[in-house]
């Protein structure tokens, strides 16, 4: 199309459409009807070859009539009234690839700010340009027209004899220009033959292009386009946009982190978003998100293309050859990154070369990212949204969610069968797709779903994700086929429950478990479970607010007894440890007569696990006759079968767990308090132990405490506090000592004030109806009480003190530390039954190393200068560092 074809009465249309006007305005102004105006615009939009007024207004803004173009500007480049954020090293990167003859490409997605950068770019790049650019929007331009829009672009006329493409060579000549042609993706062709001979002919030259792909040129410098960095620039413009629309605005930084990582960094996106802040809100934004392509609608952005995320994206969709289109909404399936399996897994039809190659192009079009692993990738999550809107609407979600399903149970299987080497970075890689299989896939039972279930609970146990693991055990078992998978299925969740540490819900799991098993008629699995649950509910007393009572557990007992199973060895040790924790007596620790059969059974089965658990009726009968030294070599027994205990399955956690926790408990009991460090500190970092988020401080507290190490006890406290308040406050028995340590450490640093408020938030570990720890609890609180008196002198309320120290069996762990505590204390009190209290207390200090330093120091009070001596070595032994300086300031009151 040449000038000459526009007649004279469509030249002054041409201008006026440039301000704007409208017909009636046009008809008006040059006295014609709005008819002929509409009939001119119509001779325009042909000759032109554009779509849209807007396209034409945008021609008469830049017409040879208006005169020649100021020297070292670009003419045409848009122009924004928001500011521009972000892309400083891409602004550089580009700027330093320009240069005569180079064709630069910024190739990437719709609506990650290609043509704001490619302006940005030519603006900086026009302060060295000796003679003018040309910024040239290609949106309108239909194929075959990309010269002609060059052309008008710079002012230039088809001569007689010299094609459009010559005179724009000619126009453009040797001198350096810029070149910008701004969204070629519709054109790629016909773009390629223009830069190809403006560089070729024109030396001084620098094309700088936009677009959803490259162009595939020789010579052509490819700049991929990614979105805006998170925790920086992509929350800077959604800021900065929001605060346009409503100066006001405000909103916790961290939803807006989480929102413009919901939709990628991408700069339209969240654009759009913000843009809908002013009425919905941070908090009503993020939940808007769930329908992305709604949300994301809406704009009067004067591009109509920009006007709704589906438009930005339905451009690059519109494009796709028809195999194209098969793929691409099939992979919206993928919450993830996915490699040519799975991609090929989802297109079953297509052979695995073409699936390939498909994914290459669409890489290349900017539909498909590539993913950080090598060999995988992925579809931003607004590109997701509308290929799977694209996949609903063509009829094919319910088949390819059946695909997806199963390449995930698939997956998840071979994970779980093969849990070495890299596999956590694999299921790091595809877990999202894996959760997201389950839970798209039908309700009801179903194979596949059950076995992707189980896998994902066993990957996510293995991955320390245990309450994860949790879910997804019990989803199993609702899933489950069978009633025996079922039962089987909800007694690794109850195993796993034991990792939590609220034994309560392994007892009702397993008696759930019970219940399939008996449905199936499975005798052997039925007996387990029952077994299994009485003696979680004698073992784990702390984990039940409310007791099992013990007629029912016999009751439960005498069931399996009358079962038998099988006679398999497995189910005979289990019914032997059911037996030993829970005699026929009225006794509730367990029976000596049969700890010894229990131990034996399992000891046939050679597992680990059963032996650990049998071992446990020994360790606790030492410790309930207060035979702690002897409980320490079971222990440690114990802790040795955990070595060859298998971690990633939760069969172990119990007895890893409670293996730890008495080794533990017996180092403390003993008063070897650097042993009992050193136990609580493999429990940090190890990761199952450690990962509880308050048991690994719990136990690093009172030994550091009672070795005087208040410093690092008190950095611990506040951190633990928090993480068991975070929980839900729990019923936790094994959290008393380590409040009750910090109270101590205050008390000792003379800090009053704080001593009560770890006294009290001590009592609130405890909960109500636990009777058995609370015991213990008292105990402990009272040598915590009493060794505070003797530190501060406070002997007002000495008699009650003792009375409390000395109150309950001298049998349970922490009766030691209280006796030597409430002794020292009636010593200084001076109470008429002190040799008593001496007496008494020296019967625990036998089996307690801290114990038998306290009281020595107690009989140096009377004036035994030995018995201080022997006080001193007792806590250089020990390495306990407040006791034994302590003890030498008490030695120098010594008279001579």
């Amino acid at each position: 199309m040449s000038p000459e074809s526009v007649s004279k009465r469509e030249a002054e249309v041409l201008p006026l459409l440039g301000e704007h006007l409208s017909n009636a305005q046009i008809a008006r102004r040059l006295h014609i009807s709005v008819r002929t105006v509409e009939n001119h615009v119509s001779s325009l939009l042909r000759k032109y070859g554009v779509g849209d007024r807007r396209a034409l207004a945008a021609i008469a803004g830049r017409a040879p009539d208006a005169g020649p173009s100021p020297l070292g500007e670009i003419v045409g480049a848009p122009t924004w009234r928001t500011g521009f954020t972000g892309r400083a090293h891409e602004r550089d990167a580009v700027l330093a690839l320009l240069g005569p003859g180079r064709l630069v490409t910024l190739a990437g997605p719709g609506g990650v700010g290609k043509t704001r950068l490619a302006a940005v770019v030519a603006e900086a790049a026009a302060e060295s340009l000796p003679l003018s650019g040309v910024f040239v929007d290609l949106v309108p331009v239909r194929d075959g027209q990309v010269a002609e829009a060059v052309a008008w672009a710079l002012g230039v006329r088809e001569s007689p004899g010299q094609s459009l493409e010559e005179s724009v060579a000619c126009a453009l000549g040797r001198d350096r220009r810029l070149m910008v042609l701004d969204n070629c993706e519709h054109l790629l062709d016909a773009v390629a033959g223009v830069a190809d001979r403006v560089l070729r002919d024109c030396p001084g030259t620098t094309i700088l292009v936009t677009s959803r792909e490259r162009l595939g040129v020789p010579g052509e410098q490819v700049v991929p386009i990614s979105p805006l960095p998170l925790a920086s620039d992509a929350e800077a413009l959604f800021v900065d946009r929001a605060t346009a629309v409503d100066p006001g605005f405000t909103a916790d930084p961290a939803i807006i982190a989480e929102i413009c990582a919901r939709l990628d960094g991408m700069p339209l996106a969240i654009e759009l978003a913000a843009a809908r802040s002013a009425s919905l809100g941070a908090n009503g934004l993020l939940a808007a998100l769930d329908d992305t392509l709604r949300l994301l609608a809406g704009s009067r952005h004067p591009d109509e293309r920009h006007r709704s995320l589906s438009a930005v994206i339905g451009w690059s969709h519109d494009l796709l050859g028809v195999d194209e289109r098969a793929l691409f909404p099939r992979l919206a399936v993928f919450a993830g990154a996915f490699d040519l399996e799975a991609a090929c897994r989802v297109a079953p039809s297509a052979p695995r070369g073409a699936v390939a190659d498909l994914l290459g192009r669409l890489v290349d079009k900017s539909l498909v990212v590539r993913g950080r692993e090598a060999g995988t990738w992925r579809l931003l999550e607004t590109v997701r949204a509308y290929a799977l809107d694209r996949l609903a609407a063509s009829g094919d979600l319910d088949e390819v969610h059946e695909l997806h399903l199963r390449w995930a149970a698939d997956t998840a299987h071979v994970l779980a069968e093969h849990l070495g080497g890299q596999w956590r970075d694999r299921f790091d890689a595809v877990c999202d797709d894996l959760r997201a299989a389950l839970r798209n896939a039908p309700p009801g039972l179903g194979a596949v779903p059950h076995r992707l279930a189980r896998s994902l609970g066993r990957l996510a146990y293995a991955r320390r994700l245990v309450s994860e693991s949790l879910e997804h055990f019990k989803e199993a078992a609702r899933r489950a086929p069978t009633a025996s998978a079922a039962a089987a299925d909800l007694r690794t969740a109850a195993q796993v429950v034991y990792a939590v540490g609220l034994a309560r819900g392994a007892f009702d799991l397993l008696m759930e478990s019970a219940e399939h098993a008996e449905a199936e008629g499975d005798d052997d699995a039925r007996v387990i479970a029952l077994a299994h649950a009485v003696v979680t509910a004698c073992r784990f007393t702390s984990g039940f607010p409310d007791p099992i009572p013990r007629p029912r557990l016999r009751e439960l007992l005498d069931q399996a007894d009358a079962i038998g199973g099988s006679g398999d060895p497995v189910v005979a040790a289990h019914l032997a440890a059911a037996a030993a924790w829970c005699p026929r007596s009225c006794q509730t620790s367990p029976d000596p007569s049969l700890a010894g059969a229990a131990v034996a059974a399992a000891r046939i089965t050679g597992d680990p696990v059963l032996i650990s658990a049998a071992l446990d009726t020994r360790g606790m009968l030492a410790i309930r006759a207060g035979r702690f030294r002897q409980a320490y070599r079971v222990a440690r027994e114990r802790m040795e079968l955990t070595g060859l205990m298998d971690r990633r399955r939760p069969d172990s956690a119990a007895e890893i767990l409670d293996s730890f926790h008495n080794a533990w408990l017996c180092a403390f009991a003993t008063g070897d308090l650097l042993a009992a460090l050193s136990t609580a500190e493999q429990i940090t970092h190890d990761d199952l132990l450690g990962a509880h988020p308050y048991r690994s401080a719990a136990k690093l507290i009172p030994p550091l405490v009672l070795l005087g190490r208040f410093d690092e006890a008190l950095e611990r406290a506040q951190p633990m506090w928090h993480a068991w308040r975070r929980s839900g406050m729990p019923i936790a028995a094994w959290l008393f000592p380590a409040a009750s340590g910090i109270a101590l450490a205050h008390g000792l640093r003379g800090d009053h004030a704080a001593y009560r408020l770890w006294r009290a938030r001590a009592e609130r570990t405890l909960g109500t109806g636990t009777p058995a720890p609370t015991a213990d609890s008292m105990v402990f609180a009272a040598f915590v009480d009493a060794r505070v008196a003797v530190d501060t002198g406070s002997v007002e309320d000495a008699a009650a003190l003792v009375s409390r120290a000395f109150a309950d069996s001298p049998t349970g762990w922490p009766a030691a530390y209280a006796r030597a505590a409430g002794a020292e204390l009636a010593v200084l009190a001076g109470l008429p039954d002190t040799d008593r209290h001496l007496a008494a207390a020296a019967e625990a200090a036998g089996e307690n190393d801290w114990a038998a330093a306290c009281l020595a120091r107690a009989r140096g009070r009377l004036g035994d200068a030995a018995a201080f001596q022997e006080s001193l070595r007792g806590w250089h032994r020990i390495d306990a560092r407040f006791e034994r300086d302590h003890t030498s300031r008490l030695l120098t009151t010594l008279p001579a």
